[in-house]
């Protein structure tokens, strides 16, 4: 299996996990308990801890990357594109996004856990942007 697919299976484990340790976790702990009713937890009105509302943020980031990831990843497969470069920038993007998940998720919102999200982020748009390159290079 190339890297870049392994990385893909990787995130749709990430953005899968991410949801059932935080947010399910979080809902189904109070359901149990009777603290909340199943119909309580709205789309439309967020309540709850502040590390959950950064959780539901988190996870939607990763479900809303996860397509852009996913047709890169395509567009490698459809072209036959490979090689070192795209196995690195794949490996970097993963790692940026476990970073930018576990800081969203583990600290409070501040500018320096903002910068620190951001800049994570960057380094995924970066790869991504990067790897759509190497992947058209391949194929002009």
């Amino acid at each position: 299996m190339d890297i870049p697919v392994l990385v893909l299976l990787l995130f749709a484990g990430w953005t899968l996990l991410s949801m059932v340790v935080t947010v399910g976790s979080y809902r189904w702990a109070r359901i149990l308990t009777g603290t909340n009713e199943l119909v309580e937890f709205s789309e439309y009105r967020i309540e709850g801890r502040p590390w959950y509302k950064r959780a539901l943020r988190a996870h939607a980031n990763c479900v809303e990357n996860l397509p852009v990831y996913g047709a890169i990843v395509l567009a490698i497969i459809a072209t036959g594109a490979g090689g070192a470069i795209l196995d690195v920038l794949a490996v970097v993007f993963i790692i940026a996004r476990v970073a930018q998940t576990s800081v969203h998720v583990a600290f409070d919102h501040s500018n320096v856990a903002g910068a620190t999200r951001f800049a994570f982020y960057l380094v995924q748009v970066i790869c991504m942007v990067w790897m759509g390159i190497v992947v058209a290079g391949e194929t002009i």
